[in-house]
């Protein structure tokens, strides 16, 4: 199956939502529900001791997922043996493995890893933790690319889910969980729907009942996160994730809007917070899209293997699209632009409303005269001259088709200003710095200096020779004027604290 360019998208959002739910969560984690106005933000510590911004089990645990796949199709080896060294090397080191988990590694070398689950549950009498649903994100991407109907790809998914739970959670919840969890990523990538019945239809997966499931996903819908507080218990972590998202949603509401307020939602029901809102960034991620995660908590993501946010998109987009990472954006050191006219352009103009923001086309990245750098289209790994931190990068195309354009011009406004704030030279380029810069350009330059996006637009106009936004920028920019709104400070936004 070829994805179009708005399933592309969601596919690289889903392991970063997975992940900056997981990081976002894990300085809250195991602490009591907390109150709906607790501002929530990446600040690490908890009782693992782990760095703001980092991930902790739920990612690296689905990275080996994800990374067994990837082997699976450039060696001889299968994903499932794959996936179970990687899991034993990341125990060696990780700050914290679950407590079924860590038996179930110490034993499988012995009795296999079904062997050692199946052990773990009889002498335990119950094995429904919730620690293979955390990490069932990738087997949603994983088997996009086969060309399969919706039908053959929720049942390859579901089999995989419930086979891959199997290793570590002998019990028939951890399977169903992560089977309908698996289904519902999978649907979310192909159309950008939430719906966690989808798999429902797939009978042959499940061990418990339609009824039952049903039932346990209402219950969901009209209760509150922080109503399931054994939430280490497989059902209650799916009835957390989906009542995060299901009680958040509003009418007339965005998707990076509900994007962050699931996510603080699942944080504030408390308890096991970090897992509880991976599960659900994974899908909000699925549905929305990169572009729908806001750059304050993709700057510093990072995680084992060494990884951050750039990493885990390439991971999905391999994924989803069947082409190894290293071959396709954002792993390729740089991409070519030169069919575009005016791109090799190295010159920079300074912005009219502020000297330190540095407007240019895609070749600028080869000078040396910035700190930072916004980019308006992709670039590759070395092109830019700057730490990743200091890099913002937007899933914006030069056409009407721009998911989120509100959020993405906002998010861009406040990155600009954020690394104004720590006195960088920021350099905001796009392709030929025709119509994607002057947009993100007028938008900052109408919060800096007051007036109207297209009032400053015009004097946009008077540095920049090629300034020309396509009708769609224009009207986001005529709209934002008429109805008084402009880009708000990260000063202003009072959920900003990372």
């Amino acid at each position: 199956m070829d994805l179009n360019t708005a399933q592309t998208a969601r596919a690289a959002g889903v392991l970063v939502g997975l992940a900056v739910g997981d990081a976002l969560g894990a300085g809250y984690e195991f602490g009591p529900a907390l109150p709906s106005s607790t501002p929530v933000y990446m600040k690490g510590g908890g009782p693992f001791g782990f760095e703001p911004s980092e991930w902790t089990d739920d990612t690296s645990m689905a990275l080996c997922i994800a990374e067994g796949f990837l082997e699976e199709r450039s060696e001889p080896v299968d994903r499932y043996s794959s996936t179970t060294k990687r899991w034993i090397g990341w125990a060696r080191t990780a700050k914290d493995v679950g407590a079924q988990t860590r038996s179930v590694l110490k034993h499988s070398e012995r009795l296999g890893f079904e062997g050692a689950a199946r052990a773990f549950h009889e002498q335990n009498g119950r094995s429904a933790g919730n620690g293979s649903l955390m990490r069932t994100a990738p087997i949603g991407l994983a088997h996009l690319s086969r060309g399969y109907d919706w039908d053959d790809l929720r049942d390859m998914g579901m089999r995989d889910a419930r086979r891959f739970s199997a290793f570590t959670h002998f019990e028939d919840d951890a399977g169903d969980a992560a089977a309908l969890w698996t289904a519902a990523i999978t649907h979310a990538v192909l159309t950008g729907e939430l719906d966690i019945r989808v798999g429902l239809e797939e009978k042959s997966h499940l061990r418990g009942s339609e009824e039952l499931w049903l039932e346990r996903i209402e219950a969901a819908e009209n209760r509150e996160p922080s109503e399931f507080r054994n939430n280490g218990w497989v059902v209650e972590a799916f009835q957390g994730a989906w009542s995060s998202i299901h009680t958040t949603r509003r009418q007339h509401q965005t998707g990076p809007e509900h994007l962050r307020a699931a996510l603080e939602a699942a944080v504030r029901g408390g308890n096991d917070t970090d897992t509880v809102a991976a599960i659900a960034g994974s899908l909000l991620g699925a549905a929305y899209g990169i572009a729908a995660i806001p750059f304050e908590w993709m700057r510093d993501l990072h995680g084992w293997p060494g990884y951050d946010a750039r990493e885990l998109i390439g991971i999905g987009l391999a994924l989803a699209t069947n082409r190894p990472v290293e071959t396709q954006w954002p792993a390729l050191p740089a991409m070519e632009y030169s069919a575009w006219a005016g791109s090799d352009s190295r010159e920079t103009f300074h912005h009219p409303d502020d000297a330190g923001v540095l407007l240019g086309a895609v070749w600028a990245l080869a000078g040396r005269e910035y700190d930072a750098v916004v980019s308006l289209c992709r670039v590759g790994s070395g092109q830019a001259q700057v730490e990743r931190r200091d890099h913002a990068q937007y899933w914006l195309f030069d056409s009407p088709e721009n998911e989120h354009l509100d959020f993405i011009v906002r998010d861009a406004v406040n990155a600009i200003e954020r690394f104004r704030a720590e006195g960088k030279t920021v350099l905001l380029h796009c392709v030929r710095m025709e119509s994607r810069t002057p947009t993100i350009a007028a938008a900052y330059g109408a919060m800096v200096a007051g007036g109207t996006p297209l009032e400053a637009l015009e004097r946009i106009g008077r540095v920049l020779p090629r300034a020309n936004p396509n009708p769609a920028f224009r009207r986001y920019l005529a709209e934002a004027q008429g109805s008084g709104h402009r880009p708000c400070s990260s000063r202003e936004n009072t959920r900003d604290h990372g």
